[in-house]
């Protein structure tokens, strides 16, 4: 019988790590050495999935599931467990996160789910007394300051510690700049760095109550800068001028006239 895809990549991933013959650098690696890689290739993941290209999410995807077999394969040989230990623990933590689904339970309202999940969650990661541990005690402290924040306040959300109407939240961000504004005009730094904070919080919870990611809106804001900035490049030396010569009104103009190449190209 062929042997499925996994255990060919398994095969490799041996060879690549074998005493005699194998790759000098693939021998030297321990899942701390490859904790950076996996978190490259995740960005360069999620990097392919919003670009649209199927053939780049293929091949990125393969670049993660790489890492992680070897990371699973480097435990394995530690004798501390294997993949097949990891995804079956997986599969029962799913199977009990979602009694409404392999179970009897069940639920009005998505939040009420929510709810639930993060509870069971928390039973889950209980300490040596079986008391459940803090609501943010699982939160990575290494995540990306934008998606920690949304991961704060989703988190927040579901044990009720929230604003109950979006109205409240657009009246916060409106506070918050006012604050801003007020630092702003000083030349206090400290404040202006707290009150800038808290003006980014905010505004990720009101994306965040909109079905919005604020991490994701920005890099999409990112991507349309980068964007039209390369076309005012093209057209300035399409014109035959130095771009970073021009004048500000100069550069405006090109910008404006990318910016509407980019939308007449979208209708």
């Amino acid at each position: 019988m062929e042997k499925s895809a996994l255990e060919q990549l398994r095969d490799v991933l041996d060879r690549l790590t074998a005493e005699e013959g194998g790759c000098p650098w693939d021998k030297e690696q321990t899942p701390r050495s490859l904790a950076e890689y996996i978190i490259e290739e995740s960005h360069e993941l999620v990097s392919a999935i919003r670009s649209g290209s199927d053939a780049d999410v293929c091949e990125e995807l393969g670049d993660v599931a790489f890492l992680l077999l070897f990371v699973a394969r480097l435990y394995e040989k530690q004798g501390k467990f294997s993949l097949d230990d990891a995804l079956a623990n997986n599969r029962a933590k799913m199977i009990r996160r979602h009694p409404h689904v392999f179970g009897d339970a069940h639920f009005d309202t998505r939040d009420e789910q929510l709810k639930t999940w993060e509870q069971i969650k928390r039973t889950e990661h209980a300490d040596d007394t079986g008391r459940p541990k803090g609501l943010f005690d699982s939160l990575p402290a290494s995540l990306p300051p934008l998606t920690k924040a949304y991961r704060i306040h989703s988190k927040a959300a579901r044990v009720g510690f929230t604003w109950q109407e979006d109205e409240e939240v657009e009246q916060q961000v409106e506070a918050e700049w006012l604050e801003w504004l007020d630092v702003a005009a000083g030349d206090d730094k400290d404040a202006q760095h707290h009150e800038l904070g808290d003006l980014l919080f905010s505004i990720t919870e009101l994306g965040r109550r909109k079905g919005i990611k604020a991490s994701e809106a920005l890099d999409d804001a990112n991507t349309r800068f980068l964007r039209r900035f390369s076309r005012m490049e093209e057209l300035a030396r399409a014109q035959g001028r130095d771009f970073a010569s021009l004048s500000l009104d100069e550069k405006d103009e090109l910008w404006t006239q990318a910016k509407a190449e980019e939308t007449a190209g979208k209708a």
